[in-house]
C-alpha cells in the first residue's frame, strides 16, 4: 500500500474539492486503521444568521472528510461519488473549531461506508452525526 498522509491528505482536499470546499480550511490530522480525524477550524463564513455552524457546512465537511479518509485507506484517492450522505443535527454548533471522526464502516472494490461524528472542540457531546455511502467509479 502506498503511503498516504497528511501531506498527501492536504494535497487532496486542494486539488480534488471544489474550491468553497476547500474554502472551509478542513485539516487532516491523522489516519489509523479504522478511519482519520480531521478539524474544520474555526470560520465565521460557515455561520448562520442564528448564531451557529450552518448545517450545510457540517454536512459537506463530514462528505469531504469521508472522501479523504478512504483515499488514506486506499493508499492513494479513487475517483467515487456520494450514493447516500445521511446527516443528523443532535445539537448546535457554536462558532468555533470542530473536531471530526470518521469510521470507515466497510471499504469494499465497488462501495464504501462511513460514519463520521463531530464535536465542538474539547467537547464530549456529539453534536453532529453522519452516515455515507460512496460507490467507486474506478478500480
Amino acid at each position: 500500500m502506498t503511503e498516504f498522509g497528511l501531506k498527501q491528505a492536504e494535497e487532496t482536499i486542494a486539488r480534488v474539492f471544489a474550491p468553497w470546499i476547500v474554502d472551509m480550511g478542513l485539516k487532516p490530522v491523522g489516519f489509523d486503521a479504522g478511519g482519520g480525524d480531521f478539524l474544520l477550524p474555526e470560520n465565521r463564513a460557515l455561520v448562520h444568521v442564528g448564531g451557529v455552524i450552518c448545517g450545510q457546512a457540517t454536512a459537506a465537511a463530514a462528505d469531504t472528510c469521508s472522501v479523504v479518509a478512504l483515499a488514506a485507506l486506499n493508499g492513494r484517492f479513487r475517483v467515487c461519488t456520494t450514493v447516500d450522505l445521511t446527516t443528523h443535527f443532535l445539537r448546535p454548533l457554536k462558532p468555533g473549531d470542530v473536531d471530526i471522526r470518521v469510521e470507515v464502516l466497510s471499504n469494499g472494490k465497488r462501495m464504501a461506508y462511513t460514519r463520521v461524528e463531530m464535536r465542538a472542540k474539547g467537547a464530549e457531546k456529539v453534536a453532529v452525526t453522519a452516515t455515507s455511502a460512496f460507490a467507486y467509479l474506478e478500480e
